[in-house]
């Protein structure tokens, strides 16, 4: 199993100043797109091979990401990350993925 995490060298700042993604720049994890939307409120992967799971992986008991994808494009709303540093794996068996995204300011919770 393969653990990718060097190469953090990118930083896109959104539109509102609210999040920042640092990717993960490893050769190997050249295959998965990982990025910012345009509107800067949605993280877009996408690959060519399947992606398996994303989850966050804090210093937190509990995730706020934990979803099993199953598919080639995964679009999670950054309103579901905390404010601060948010480690990001995304799993394309047997890849792990990592990349951060750091939300500086919260997004607007949707109303349930």
């Amino acid at each position: 199993m393969a653990i990718l995490f060097a190469g953090f060298a990118h930083d896109s700042f959104s539109q509102n100043g609210l999040a920042i993604i640092r990717k993960n720049k490893n050769i190997t994890a050249s295959g998965l797109y990982h990025d910012l939307n345009k509107s800067n409120d949605t993280l877009i992967l996408k690959s060519d091979k399947k992606i398996n799971y994303l989850y966050t992986a804090n210093n937190t008991k509990e995730k706020e990401v934990n979803v099993r994808v199953d598919s080639n494009s995964y679009k999670p709303p950054l309103n579901k990350l905390k404010k601060g540093r948010n480690v990001l794996v995304a799993i394309q068996s047997p890849l792990r993925i990592v990349f951060v995204v750091n939300i500086l300011e919260e997004y607007p919770k949707e109303s349930k």
